[in-house]
């Protein structure tokens, strides 16, 4: 586990919460810290250096994911001085049990889990870097809680940012 990711996933999901719930997917691109200060001296005061290793999270206001985020994370491309990326989006999900019950059309079946009791709202911040690592983290709607965390959280959407470094 890359310590300086999760840390990184972290921030980002306590940054995202400070606004609330049903926002749109937001996209962060990751720096390391050190990295940042050198270009960037200025900036010094205002980041938290925790390890010389760590990263700095700069969202991409330009990010609009429409209705096709695997589309939209398709056409991401970015440049070396990334150094990983994290994506954060809420998504509802409902316990393997209830997905039995689900119509096969994908827009009836989205009306259905948006209106079935048993829904759960989530919001998942994944992340990768260029090394390779990746990590999610995800916290439920009205739960106050720890976030649930782990390196294979969401694997198809980690694989998709993953797309984007190359």
């Amino acid at each position: 586990m890359n310590d300086a990711l999760v840390a990184a996933l972290v921030e980002v999901e306590r940054h995202v919460a400070r606004l609330g719930w049903d926002q749109p997917a937001r996209l962060f691109a990751l720096v390391r810290t050190a990295d940042l200060i050198a270009a960037e001296p200025a900036l010094a005061e205002h980041l938290s250096v925790t390890s010389p290793d760590g990263f700095s999270s700069i969202e991409q206001d330009e990010f609009h994911a429409g209705t096709d985020l695997g589309e939209a994370l398709a056409r991401i491309t970015w440049p070396q001085t990334v150094a990983g990326c994290v994506l954060a989006v809420e998504r509802a999900f409902l316990p393997a049990d209830a997905e039995a019950e689900l119509p096969e059309s994908p827009e009836e079946a989205a009306l259905a889990v948006a209106a079935h009791p048993r829904r759960l709202d989530l919001r998942v911040v994944v992340g990768v870097t260029r090394d390779g690592d990746s990590h999610g983290v995800a916290r439920v709607r009205d739960q106050d809680g720890d976030l649930l965390g782990g390196a294979d959280l969401v694997p198809a959407l980690a694989a998709a940012l993953a797309h984007t470094l190359e």
